[in-house]
């Protein structure tokens, strides 16, 4: 895996892909072709098991493939389920801190996390404790660490599983919103198995039984 410069456009392509787990004799991933290559809001939908986070760990070279040639050329930041598993840090400024991977000053490091956090939605949170935030608010914080450390691509593993409708909606909106920036918007690959959430998207696959289908616009996106 390749990762190349914040500012460059990001491209994944996965070419004749297949995996397997080494207890597993049927591959989980079949024979799956498909790129990214410009910003956007891309979604994977499929049913529990059917091989979504794999997909994701295969993007991000957390494991490699059987057979098959992935490239990524991007600046990755994750997302996962659960956001207790992935902020360390007592308050939103000091999480913030340590996702930056810069050599700045102390007022562009303010400025910076005022950023971020007016990107998602999180204004004036900056002193906030992490463990008065909705678990939304916790998502968009995850979000606002991904774009502090200049990500441009960010992989989301059903990152509204464990929220309520109320902020499910406002995650939602956040990632539409950053990947509908003109001026430096990011690419999203959201994963899923809530169908009602493709209307977001800008393109939509379905993975099943191991083979991902072609990208279609979600207006257009039929269920196999």
């Amino acid at each position: 895996m390749i990762n190349s410069n914040e500012n460059e456009i990001p491209h994944i392509q996965f070419k004749d892909v297949y995996f397997s787990y080494p207890e597993k004799k049927d591959n989980l991933i079949f024979k799956c072709n498909f790129s990214i290559d410009k910003p956007g809001f891309w979604m994977i939908v499929g049913k529990n098991g059917s091989g979504k986070s794999t997909l994701l760990k295969l993007i991000n070279g957390i494991i490699k493939p059987k057979n098959g040639i992935v490239k990524c050329k991007a600046n990755i930041g994750m997302v996962f389920q659960n956001p207790d598993h992935q902020i360390l840090m007592p308050n939103c400024r000091s999480e913030l801190l340590i996702n930056i991977n810069q050599d700045i000053s102390d007022y562009e490091i303010t400025k910076k996390i005022e950023c971020v956090l007016d990107q998602v939605g999180l204004n004036g949170f900056e002193k906030r404790p992490v463990h008065t935030l909705s678990g939304g608010q916790k998502q968009r914080l995850t979000i606002a660490s991904a774009l502090i450390s200049n990500k441009n691509f960010i992989l989301l593993d059903e990152p509204t599983a464990f929220l309520d409708q109320n902020s499910q909606l406002k995650v939602l909106k956040t990632i539409k919103n950053l990947t509908s920036d003109y001026k430096k918007p990011v690419s999203a690959l959201w994963i899923t198995h809530r169908y009602e959430e493709l209307t977001y998207a800008d393109a939509v696959a379905e993975l099943k039984n191991g083979f991902l289908s072609n990208w279609q616009e979600p207006s257009k996106f039929q269920y196999k």
